[in-house]
């Protein structure tokens, strides 16, 4: 069956026709990780391809029998990052899970210790023991650990220490460390203490012309010839998502080449949204719109910080030309920028409010499930917590409800991943529809799991709320499309949820976890016993103020 084109800022499968290989990155990767206790570091700024990258190095050490296991320091809660051995524990309970081992962490946890030593002991005399075949542990997003030094100063050398034990320890041979992060790492840490000058460091190049040629090819694109992928990338350069960018809209007759050019750096062309995310982080940022801005007018070197080279490299809106010299990535960039006149002190007043308008824009697609379009898991972390905190103040109770779509894999094997999109979708309306008061919240928790927080909702409320839900949802006729050549007909198919919740006052002695892990085995109990059903947690319980 032939691949769909895919959407330009999605990773591609492991085995999509439109992967473009950048030798000789791919295979020193798989060399690597076939080496006994080997590290491998993947860097690249915003969309250059590490997450399609790391598909197909998971796929190729899954075809040489390895064991992998992937932890995306993006899912990771904000509490998660208050202290380290906070974060070491969650850190070794998903590897161990993820190996399909019961944790068993109170076994090798001895504070009195250090959590550093705890781990590597954990790792050593636990995990690694249990497992035959090597273990990749890919550690995705590493970037974002950045952002709490305190965390970081610690991490970091622990892998490094993880690496080096591989030279003296034949268990630690088991173990393949594979680290991605943004662009360079630019932290105020030793170097030789962390995992940064070790293994091997893979830059992901931009595509050359020969690429960019087999790109457009694959697209069905053949009239794309040296001439216009001459022309493309004197614009745009060879920025993956950039030159995908264009090849899919011409591929899908959107726009043609001649109005793709030339209208590139408008706000009406297909960079627009592309361009004004990146300004609004200049606009935001005085020191950097000036360091960008003598980048994109200097006809010679200018000093600029270390610190703010690495966040215009991470962005992406820089390229290296010499120890000291710097130029934008494209000439794009520099023609939209130098429009845009980031520094001019007589549009201030535009500027501002223009800074307002699309940090609201950022605040909301940060927020908010693309594909179910209510909050997404970052924002529900967040509102908890708050939610939390504003209730034990005010000694209120606060109710949370845990829902699962039931039988959702058979729905999806039945009627296809899409029609399993929709589902998800219209689910995630269906509940939205319920909830009315402006603090109550409900929020995609992952996958076909969603989740609601009801403040000064005591166990009754959340019960009457939960109800309703679980009959809108049955009631609700989700449609399928079925698209056949003589006509267009519309399947309708019925679901139903199991809801878990939870009630409380928050108290000094008791945690938000506490309370998510009540609902949450309480939806565990309503799948257990049919499905179909709500249960409310018989650990927390309490009932006064009624749903307000």
């Amino acid at each position: 069956m032939e691949e769909n084109i895919l959407l330009p800022g999605d990773p591609l499968p492991f085995n999509s026709r439109f992967y473009i290989e950048r030798p000789p990155i791919e295979k020193d990767a798989y060399t690597e990780l076939t080496k006994p206790g080997g590290l491998l570091r993947i860097r690249a700024s915003y969309n250059m391809g590490k997450s399609s990258l790391m598909l197909r190095l998971i796929h190729q050490a899954m075809n040489q029998g390895y064991i992998i296991v992937n932890i995306d320091f993006q899912q990771a809660d904000s509490l998660i990052f208050t202290s380290l051995n906070k974060f070491l524990r969650w850190f070794c309970m998903n590897v161990a899970r993820q190996l399909s081992l019961t944790p068993n962490l109170n076994d090798y946890w001895d504070e009195d210790i250090g959590s550093k030593v705890s781990a590597s002991i954990y790792f050593e005399s636990y995990l690694l023991k249990q497992i035959q075949s090597p273990l990749v542990l890919v550690l995705n997003e590493v970037n974002y650990i950045f952002e709490h030094l305190h965390i970081a100063k610690d991490f970091l050398p622990l892998l490094r220490s993880w690496h080096e034990k591989a030279k003296q320890t034949k268990i630690w041979q088991k173990l393949r460390l594979v680290v991605i992060h943004t662009t360079e790492v630019y932290i105020p840490l030793n170097v030789n203490q962390s995992p940064f000058n070790v293994g091997l460091c893979l830059k992901i190049p931009e595509f050359n012309a020969e690429q960019v040629t087999e790109f457009a090819r694959r697209h069905d694109l053949n009239w794309f010839d040296t001439s216009a992928v001459k022309q493309l990338m004197d614009l745009i350069g060879g920025h993956p998502y950039l030159i995908h960018l264009a090849l899919y809209h011409i591929q899908q007759q959107k726009i043609s080449f001649p109005e793709l050019l030339a209208t590139a750096i408008s706000y009406n062309g297909i960079y627009s949204n592309h361009l004004r995310y990146l300004l609004t982080i200049l606009q935001s940022n005085q020191e950097l719109s000036v360091a960008f801005d003598k980048i994109i007018n200097s006809q010679k070197p200018t000093h600029i910080s270390a610190n703010l080279i690495y966040r215009l490299d991470s962005l992406g809106l820089i390229k290296k030309l010499g120890s000291d010299n710097f130029q934008p990535a494209c000439e794009m960039y520099r023609l939209f920028f130098q429009k845009e006149n980031l520094i001019a002190e007589n549009n201030t007043s535009i500027r501002l409010e223009q800074l307002e308008e699309e940090n609201e824009k950022l605040k909301f697609l940060l927020n908010i499930d693309t594909l179910t379009q209510i909050a997404n898991r970052r924002y529900f972390d967040n509102r908890f917590q708050l939610e939390w905190e504003r209730m034990k103040h005010t000694q209120e109770p606060i109710a949370l409800i845990l829902a699962d779509i039931d039988k959702f894999k058979l729905f999806n094997d039945t009627y296809g991943h899409q029609a399993g999109d929709d589902c998800l979708s219209q689910v995630a309306q269906a509940i939205n529809s319920v909830i009315k008061r402006p603090d109550d919240l409900v929020a995609r928790y992952g996958g076909e799991e969603f989740v609601v927080i009801l403040p000064q909702t005591d166990s009754k409320g959340a019960i009457i709320i939960a109800e309703e839900i679980r009959e809108k949802v049955k009631l609700w006729e989700i449609k399928i499309p079925n698209f056949t050549q003589c006509s267009q007909e519309i399947n309708i198919a019925k679901v139903t949820i199991s809801l878990g919740i939870a009630c409380i006052i928050p108290q000094a002695s008791l945690g938000l976890k506490e309370l998510f892990e009540a609902a949450d085995q309480a939806l565990y109990q309503a799948k257990q016993v049919g499905r179909d059903r709500t249960i409310l947690s018989s650990q927390f319980c309490y009932c006064d103020l009624g749903y307000k």
